[in-house]
């Protein structure tokens, strides 16, 4: 790609000779004429006077009459090739280079004619040369996934591509205004003016306040030189482009990671510190005593739930990883459903809970791994049976959506519920939102991190709807199994 117009210097076109030769030789050809016919008009003059004996007044008149329409015809002649040529000037000052005017001429005109055209040609292959560099600027551009950003020299917005538009909900016209007045961060303003006046590199984090809250890695860089850069619109010597990566989506990772690593040490360790206390306890002389017993149930509950967290670990890790495979084959849910409340009946007739059951139609199918949608009923119902009240009741739904294109299974209790801020983390690995009653009851905190992957895994979807004190319903969608397809 080319780098600029690279037009050469007038005196350098190749037209046979210099510009001061060119205007010597025409002030020649002018003086020559008017010499020429100035004597010609003499000639006249004295032959009216010597040969015809005509008075000297009227000589001169008739030689002038005579001399006059050919000096017009001779000027004319000189003239209308520098009309020419002034018009084709004009055209191009103005922008006019679609059609060019030659002299059709040998002479200097002619060659200057030439000179002319031969810029004008050039300059339309330049102008199409960087109307294109701007269409696959403004391509590559509008294609970018991260925003840029480009000021000049006196920190006025240049350009903005769609993406910096969408990421920063910007207006439309932002052109020339400050960065300050737009964006309204002291921070990035004072890291673009460090970089002009300084002309090194920067890199900082850009943190948006609500409504937005969205966490950016901006790159920022001095253009240096026209010559190491592709042309961009109005920009010239000390431009910054700025390089917007929205890495809010990263920083969320890294903070669930960070979640994940503080809350994996506090499962452990917990039932660790305790098997640790009481061993120890043993070792020093109370294994003979009556409380051993009692130690060893305790020992043993702890070892259970620590290998409770394992299997759950091991299990999130086996649904997580690009090896993991279904082993689908139709399955009826009214099936699942029951085999599911056999397991639990136990524990919510321990509670005197109510289980309703509404199918609005038992033959319901889906193509899924019979061991893992089992495994996500159980989890929901238990939950369910953990933090519904005593007495109380679930209420357990099944119903095609979507023109039957998928089924809905919801399990609503009437337990404690979820507050509103905690919604949007339950499905979160090790998120609890009553943590010490979660441990009391039994559970890892993994339970509903397995459901939601288990269910995308089926093609499905999960969610929860809640009313602290009144409380949760959870709802799973899956794809519906046809054994014959309908048409």
């Amino acid at each position: 790609m080319k780098k600029g117009i690279g037009l050469r210097p007038f005196g350098e076109w190749d037209i046979g000779f210099e510009s001061d030769e060119m205007e010597a030789r025409f002030r020649l050809k002018l003086t020559l004429l008017f010499f020429f016919l100035f004597i010609f008009f003499i000639l006249i003059q004295f032959s009216l006077i010597f040969l015809l004996h005509c008075s000297f007044l009227f000589s001169s008149m008739l030689a002038f009459s005579i001399v006059s329409p050919l000096t017009y015809l001779i000027l004319r002649r000189i003239i209308k090739p520098i009309e020419t040529l002034t018009e084709s000037a004009n055209r191009i000052a103005s922008g006019s280079l679609d059609r060019g005017l030659l002299v059709e001429s040998n002479d200097e005109l002619g060659r200057l004619s030439v000179a002319i055209e031969e810029m004008r040609r050039q300059l339309m292959e330049k102008i199409e040369d960087i109307s294109r560099e701007k269409d696959y600027l403004r391509t590559l551009l509008g294609g970018m996934v991260e925003g840029v950003l480009v000021v000049d020299e006196k920190g006025k917005i240049l350009i903005a591509n769609s993406a910096l538009r969408q990421l920063l909900s910007l207006p439309p016209e932002i052109e020339k205004r400050t960065v300050l007045e737009m964006l309204r961060n002291v921070e990035l303003e004072e890291a673009i003016q460090k970089v002009l006046h300084d002309g090194q590199s920067e890199t900082l984090e850009l943190r948006l306040p609500e409504p937005q809250k969205r966490i950016f890695e901006v790159n920022i860089a001095r253009v240096s030189s026209p010559s190491d850069r592709m042309v961009m619109e109005n920009s010239g010597y000390g431009s910054v482009i700025a390089v917007f990566h929205d890495i809010t989506r990263l920083k969320e990772l890294e903070k669930i990671r960070q979640d994940f690593v503080a809350n994996v040490s506090h499962e452990l360790r917990t039932p660790l510190t305790s098997i640790k206390g009481y061993v120890e306890t043993l070792l020093e002389g109370a294994l003979k005593e009556e409380v051993a017993y009692p130690f060893l149930q305790i020992i043993k509950k702890h070892s259970d739930r620590l290998e409770r967290i394992i299997e759950d670990l091991l299990m999130l890790s086996k649904i997580e990883s690009h090896e993991f495979r279904l082993n689908k084959e139709p399955l009826y849910l009214s099936e699942l459903i029951r085999e599911a409340l056999g397991v639990l009946k136990e524990s919510y007739e321990k509670k005197k809970m109510t289980v309703w059951v509404n199918e609005t139609s038992p033959i319901l199918q889906v193509n899924g791994d019979r061991q893992y949608l089992e495994q996500v009923l159980l989890n929901l119902l238990d939950n369910a049976v953990k933090y519904g009240r005593e007495g109380g009741r679930i209420e357990i739904s099944v119903k095609g959506k979507d023109l039957q294109q998928e089924i809905e299974i919801s399990i609503k209790d009437d337990g404690i519920g979820i507050p509103k801020e905690d919604l949007g983390r339950i499905f979160e690995r090790f998120y609890r939102v009553d943590k010490g009653r979660s441990r009391e009851l039994g559970g890892t905190g993994l339970g509903l991190s397995i459901v939601k992957h288990i269910i995308q895994a089926h093609g499905g979807k999960v969610w929860v709807e809640s009313t602290l004190g009144e409380g949760s319903t959870f709802y799973v969608t899956l794809p519906q199994f046809f054994q014959n397809p309908p048409f």
